[in-house]
């Protein structure tokens, strides 16, 4: 289109109003983007660092979605609630942190052994840098309030307990140790040492001083041939 004096016009300009609308209609056909993601195993240890940390009672919803760095919509939808996420950081701890008792059990030729291999690997789990002191199983049911989480985690310390003793009475039918051995009591003085050594590196102990600890348990162990009194 020209004007009166022959030259072009100047194409009009959009108003306000036109241009809003256009700009609504394009972002009505943008696509949405997706949800942020992360990666759910590094969000778990970060939740096992917190429950480790502070125990399972003082463990909010919203510390767990803080430390994780995740939302709360996020959380329940790979993970469930706090106390199905609380039981995966359990069997997590248990087979990155915790399984040093197992192995001592599996791998040793004798109960003594394998307690003092405990006791030993204990000392330095329990003290390591970068995570929490002591162990997590201990520590996670102080002033809990949940019945089910704190037999959960008294089933666990029991059942280390159980094999310990189950151990001890192998040796005791092979003649490794005395007829007279009372392998639930030396089992649960094992128990009591792993625990107390537990808060004790929580307090400030360290690995040393846990295994000045361990092998002073170590010497009321009744030897071949000898009887208990």
């Amino acid at each position: 289109m020209v004007n009166e004096d022959g030259t072009a016009k100047a194409p009009k300009e959009p108003d306000a109003a036109s241009a809003t609308a256009a700009g609504a209609g394009k972002a009505r056909t943008r696509p949405r983007g997706r949800p942020r993601s992360f990666d759910r195993e590094t969000a778990l240890e970060k939740a096992l660092l917190a429950f480790w940390q502070h125990g399972y009672e003082a463990t909010s919803v919203s510390d767990l979605t803080r430390v994780m760095d995740i939302g709360a919509p996020s959380l329940y939808s790979a993970f469930g609630d706090k106390r199905s996420l609380f039981e995966e950081v359990v069997r997590v701890y248990g087979t990155r942190y915790g399984s040093f008792t197992e192995r001592a059990l599996a791998e040793e030729p004798t109960a003594r052994a394998a307690v003092e291999r405990t006791l030993r690997e204990a000392a330095t789990a329990y003290t390591e840098p970068g995570h929490p002191h002591g162990c997590l199983v201990v520590h996670a049911a102080a002033n809990c309030s949940n019945p089910e989480v704190e037999q959960s985690l008294r089933d666990r310390r029991n059942a280390n307990i159980a094999a310990f003793e189950s151990r001890i009475r192998a040796d005791v039918a092979a003649g490794v140790l005395p007829p007279a051995t009372d392998a639930a009591a030396l089992a649960r003085h094992t128990g009591a040492m792993i625990q107390g050594m537990s808060q004790q590196a929580r307090d400030g102990a360290s690995r040393e001083e846990l295994e000045a600890v361990a092998e002073i348990a170590l010497s009321i162990w009744p030897r071949t041939g000898t009887h208990t009194g």
